[in-house]
Formats: C-alpha cells, structure tokens, sequence
C-alpha cells in the first residue's frame, strides 16, 4: 500500500504548482508510460493495478515498482476511469534554445497558447514532422498538464519543451521567423528554406505586437470559404505540412 503522503503527492502533481514544486508529473496509460521508459525521461517510479502485468514494460533497467489497489488509483489518477498503469516521469531542465541548437532544422514557437488540447495535438504534430524543439512564452499553457500530456498521446517523450521570454530570446536567434498570420503571404507560394521558426499566435489575439516586429516573413493559410479563423493545432499542422513539402 502507498503512505498517505505518497498518495497526496501524487494526486497534487494534477496542480501545476505542485509539478513545478517536486519537478515531476505524471503519465497514464500503457503506451505511453512505455514512450517514456524509452526514452532520455527519467522514470521516477510506475504505480499499476492488477491485472496488468509489469513484465509487459520490458524494463532494461531499474525502475520502481508499485503494486496498488484499484482505489489508491483511483485516488493519484487524472482520469475518470483510470488506466492501469500510470509512471510518475521527473520534468527535464532543458537548456535555453540557443542558436547553435536550432540551425538547419525547424522549430515551433508558441505564443499564450491556452487550451491544453491544443498544445498536445501540437506536440504530436511536431513529432510527426520530426521537430523536436518547440519554444514557448512564459503564459502558454505548461507542458505536463495532464491534459496536455494525454492529447500528446506519448509524443512529449521526444519533444523538447523551452519556455521563455520570447520577447528577449527571439532576436538572439538568427534564423527566419515565418510568422502565421491572416494578412500574410500564402503558404503554398512560400519558400520556407531549410531552417527557421514557426511562430504561432494565441487562439484569440493572434500574436502580440512586440514579437510581430521579429517576423522575417508573414505567411497564412489562404481561406477558401467563410470561417473567421482556423483552429491553432490544424493551423500549425498545415503550416508544418507545407514546411516538410518544401524541405
């Protein structure tokens, strides 16, 4: 059985506060759990119930494991039905994105992204498209939000996640700066080039003034028919479709 205060811990690190506090957060689900273990996350221990059967992990190293009833589940878990497994993962200290990190390759920049679901469903498009480093402003929603890391679907587990003032770290970049907006130039007539930043604005305001001022180019989506705007993650989705196309 878990002490209280393993359990209390736990089922604080759904509080971002928390998270931040004891730098862990948590994974739940099989598949995902199993992303993690394979990759340069630090497991820092995995809670199952039965019938799941920890030898279904492959584990090549040491990892702790807990044996735990369906209640104390019930109680750490983020979900309404909990999966059967769920691995609390140590939040990595990624260096500052500097230049040198970023040359010859593309990379994703988010500015006061809100909603959970779409920065998830960012983060597995950048997976998808073999991006590995997406940079974001201190107010975007933060990475290991449970809901963030359940719509990423295991993708997190190769992403590398910066947040920062984009205001003071934008133009230490030296790279072009492909800014999405809605009076920019078409995607499809755009040379996106080798390397760059995609900068993505707040599901609401667009991007904010300041950082408009570093966009190397305005680029958008033409609209074809009469919706007011496109959902960010589809947006940001399209955007990288075309940048891959291009390379």
């Amino acid at each position: 059985m878990l002490s209280k205060y393993q359990i209390s811990l736990l089922k604080s690190l759904q509080q971002k506060k928390s998270r931040i506090e004891n730098a862990l957060f948590l994974v739940e689900g099989y598949k995902s759990v199993v992303e993690f273990i394979d990759s340069s996350y630090q497991v820092e221990g995995i809670y199952y119930t039965a019938p799941f059967d920890p030898k279904m992990l492959n584990l090549s190293h040491n990892i702790n494991l807990y044996a735990i009833s369906a209640t104390e589940m019930q109680k750490i878990s983020g979900l309404k039905t909990p999966q059967d497994v769920i691995a609390a993962i140590a939040i990595p200290r990624w260096p500052e994105p500097a230049n040198s990190d970023l040359k010859e390759k593309f990379s994703i920049v988010l500015d006061g992204i809100q909603d959970p679901g779409n920065i998830g469903t960012i983060i597995r498009t950048a997976d998808w498209f073999g991006i590995t480093d997406i940079i974001c402003s201190t107010d975007t929603v933060d990475a290991y939000n449970p809901k963030v890391v359940q719509a990423s679907m295991g993708s997190l587990s190769r992403i590398r996640v910066h947040y920062t003032e984009l205001t003071t770290t934008l133009p230490k970049i030296n790279l072009p700066i492909f800014g999405a907006m809605l009076d920019g130039k078409t995607i499809y007539k755009t040379n996106f080039g080798k390397e760059g930043l995609l900068l993505m604005g707040n599901e609401g305001n667009g991007i904010r003034p300041e950082l408009q001022k570093h966009i190397t180019r305005a680029v958008t989506i033409p609209r074809v028919g009469k919706a007011e705007s496109l959902n960010v993650a589809i947006a940001t989705a399209l955007f990288c479709s075309e940048i891959s196309r291009s390379k």
